[in-house]
């Protein structure tokens, strides 16, 4: 059976025709410079390599592959000498591939009857005799050519795979691991493509660690589903292990081998035997597990809207308009609020914030609350930000879905206080969607937790970092990593540099207000001084005396003393910090050059 994967047409140009006539047609000119030949130019050795599958080809106990190899600058590369391919092939038991050949297969130009030709510049046909494979057969085919001291190795590329065959997606696992083949910790050269050069990250990995053990006939002695849910099993404050909609967006209706609830149920200490034939055809694994299928249904279909905080008429107060919204079967239905509360199925609490730039503080003061017929909700607060301010309000939603488990949603007004995170940000690697702590929560992009961590608050914040984005660096990749928690912190399994796990575009640096914010976190809990914001966030990760000092020397301040400022008016006065000079996007040492904001 032959699998094509890419078309490819050739045209030559054999002759040029010149056409005659019986007029003078004058004299000719002189001759101009010869044109290229009619070869294309060939290398033979390169440090990046290009392959192109034109097409495979499965039959009894063979498979070929015919391709073209190009170098890093799209160059024809002769002389290739290396090929390798491996086979896991699809059994009862799942994926394998057997160190004795017993399932799948290998082999490389080196094995016996195995062919690699240079057919033309560049493009080659490489036949690897493989005893267990056949037109028939299923599983993942994975091929990767060059290697030695001319022809650099290329990209291990995932050729062929039965659809359907996994139970999650690679997409699932670069949510959080962004891009694992530049910074991966285990085996990253191992990361695979498909054939249009995108990640294929399960497929490449489940060529080794597939569904079966070595102990049992596979290749590797862990297999996929046990990396998959063992080493994700303790993770930091606000992950379960058993929220299964975490990784696997799709119903999981079946599994192999009993050893797949097995590896699980051991590590949490159960050991009830799991009868894998007691469940009905269909049964969606996912909603077998704890609580959460609650939380994520209602985390998943609602969402909560502030519009524009604007003053009345009679200059006396200012007004925003909460919605609370329900998505379920993709309707979207406006909830009645006063109705919701009323059953205590939700409460809503406000905080009302003034913004100076980017420098908040809270406001308080006598508050109303009018109910719209829509079942939308009017909150005011008595008091017009002045001339120079703005007003910002944050809506904190809790859903009480039982005693222990709640989901906070936050809503912060249209054109409020700025927030470069995604809705999601937060909830892709912290799947309880509920309660962190002091009814701040992970969903929409941790916003309640602006609450009590803005820019204007002085907070020691397990003296990691002042302020939200401060902090989040220092938790996460600093020095607040291991602080104020005695769960592990596994962010340090991830790149630091992947900044589109929660960022959703590059961060404007121009777009940062030059000013200051109060920083005893980073002053051991001392107040009474102030940093400078794009220092403190760059400070939240790059915490070495050499880092801190580049940043002083370019203008950063960090805790510089209240007496400083001539005044209390600290949120006033103007930085020296020109990290855009050099750092801006765009710049020649751009951030989007050292940290990544696309996938």
């Amino acid at each position: 059976m032959k699998h094509l994967t890419k078309r490819k047409l050739a045209f030559v140009i054999a002759a040029a025709m010149g056409i005659a006539g019986c007029a003078d047609d004058g004299k000719d000119g002189a001759p101009g410079e010869p044109g290229p030949g009619p070869n294309p130019p060939v290398v033979e050795s390169s440090t990046i390599t290009n392959v192109e599958i034109f097409s495979h080809t499965l039959e009894e106990g063979m498979v070929k592959f015919d391709f073209e190899i190009t170098d890093e600058e799209g160059v024809l590369i002769s002389g290739l000498e290396k090929a390798s391919v491996e086979f896991a092939e699809l059994t009862d038991k799942g994926i394998a591939r057997s160190r004795d050949g017993v399932y799948g297969g290998n082999a490389s130009e080196a094995t016996e009857s195995a062919s690699l030709t240079e057919i033309a510049d560049g493009q080659y046909e490489f036949v690897a005799p493989i005893e267990n494979i056949n037109a028939a057969s299923e599983g993942i085919i994975r091929l990767a050519v060059g290697g030695g001291e001319n022809i650099a190795k290329s990209s291990y590329i995932v050729v062929d795979k039965t659809a359907g065959i996994h139970t999650t997606s690679t997409a699932a696992c670069y949510e959080c691991h962004v891009d694992y083949a530049e910074f991966g910790t285990k085996h990253p050269h191992y990361t695979a493509i498909n054939t249009d050069g995108e990640a294929d990250f399960l497929g490449g990995c489940m060529t080794c660690h597939g569904n079966v053990t070595k102990d049992d006939g596979g290749y590797a002695t862990n297999t996929m589903q046990k990396i998959g849910h063992i080493n994700h099993m303790n993770f930091e404050k606000g992950f379960e292990g058993s929220n299964c909609y975490t990784c696997h967006a799709e119903p999981v209706t079946m599994t192999y081998s009993e050893t797949t609830c097995v590896d699980c149920h051991e590590a949490a200490g159960m050991n009830e035997y799991v009868d894998m034939n007691a469940f009905a055809a269909g049964t969606d694994f996912r909603r077998l597990h704890t609580k959460f299928p609650t939380q994520v249904e209602v985390n998943e279909v609602h969402y909560s809207v502030m519009s524009e905080v604007v003053a009345t008429e009679d200059g006396l107060s200012s007004c925003s308009t909460y919605s609370l919204f329900n998505t379920e079967d993709e309707v979207e239905t406006l909830l009645n609020t006063a109705e919701m509360e009323s059953a205590g199925d939700i409460s809503v609490t406000i905080t009302y914030q003034r913004l100076i730039s980017n420098v908040v503080d809270t406001v308080s003061g006598t508050t109303s609350v009018i109910d719209n017929e829509d079942g939308s909700r009017e909150y005011c607060l008595e008091y017009v930000a002045p001339e120079g301010e703005a007003l910002s309000m944050l809506a904190r939603t809790t859903f009480q879905t039982n005693e222990d488990d709640k989901v906070i949603l936050a809503a912060l007004s249209e054109k409020g206080r700025r927030l470069n995170v995604t809705q999601e940000s937060c909830t892709t690697c912290h799947n309880v969607a509920g309660e962190y702590h002091r009814t701040a929560g992970f969903a929409d992009g941790g916003a309640s937790c602006l609450s009590c961590h803005y820019a204007g608050k002085d907070r020691k914040s397990a003296y990691s970092g002042p302020g939200f984005g401060p902090m989040i660096h220092s938790m996460h990749w600093g020095n607040g990593s291991g602080a104020g928690t005695e769960d592990a912190n596994s962010a340090g399994k991830l790149p630091d540099s992947g900044c589109v796990a929660c960022h959703d575009g590059v961060i404007d640096l121009y777009e940062v207000p030059a000013q200051f914010m109060p920083s005893k976190s980073m002053n051991n809990n001392v107040s009474g001084v102030y940093t400078s914001q794009i220092t403190a966030n760059c400070a939240g990760c790059h915490t070495t005396e050499i880092a801190r000092s580049h940043m002083e020397n370019n203008g950063g301040e960090i805790n510089k003393p209240e007496a400083e400022f001539g005044g209390d008016e600290w949120f006033l006065a103007p930085t020296k910090e020109s990290c855009a000079t050099c750092h801006a996007e765009g710049k020649s040492f751009g951030i989007e050059k050292f940290h990544k904001f696309e996938r």
